[in-house]
């Protein structure tokens, strides 16, 4: 079965429910949820499996969702009923609180980095933070967007921040402080307003 249609060929490509140029502001949103979902694959393919069982199983449910979230984010027909659900927020939040118990006391930013693994995982939360944006921007278009999906990929740059510190400790790699760093965490690692994020 080939997977070339040429139905691209002329710069626009298909939503659920509508054909539009591939540079549309949905399309980037979507696209860049695909992006993210590539990069949390790259991490697991680095993780050892050992000692991070539940990562991994928490980081295959993600690129579930993420999938979702694309499929949320590409929908524009009027009946449209959103795959992502608000429970997986609720799971995220339960695993981001637990990770941060585990992870050492944190008092200020601190630098992408560390173990392999743990920078990939921080790449991934850069363009988690990218693709909020992006769904912001359409929405401040006046396009309707999957209100799920945006809270979800708020909670989830969060989540990604606090897999990637569990990782670093867990190989015994301290986290590199940000040498002109005021103290902006309490010692829970999250910030002085009580957010691990906005």
């Amino acid at each position: 079965m080939g997977i070339y249609t040429r139905t691209g060929d002329t710069g626009k490509t298909a939503l659920i429910g509508a054909r539009v140029f591939k540079d549309d502001l949905r399309v980037e949103a979507y696209g860049t949820t695909d992006e993210l979902n590539s990069f949390i694959g790259k991490a697991m393919t680095e993780l050892p499996e050992g000692e991070f069982v539940d990562l991994l199983e928490d980081l295959e449910t993600i690129q579930h969702e993420l999938f979702d979230c694309g499929g949320d984010l590409a929908n524009v027909t009027e009946k449209r009923q959103e795959k992502l659900q608000p429970e997986s927020i609720d799971r995220l939040e339960k695993r981001i609180d637990e990770l941060m118990e585990e992870a050492p006391p944190l008092e200020r930013f601190i630098l992408p980095g560390g173990s392999g693994p743990s920078a990939t995982l921080h790449i991934a939360r850069t363009v988690a933070r990218r693709a909020e944006r992006q769904i912001v921007r359409l929405m401040n278009s006046g396009e309707a967007i999957p209100e799920t999906g945006l809270r979800y990929i708020n909670r989830l740059s969060d989540y990604l921040f606090a897999a990637a510190r569990i990782i670093n400790s867990r190989l015994g790699q301290p986290d590199t402080e940000y040498a002109r760093s005021a103290k902006v965490f309490r010692n829970t690692g999250r910030k002085k307003d009580g957010s691990g994020g906005e």
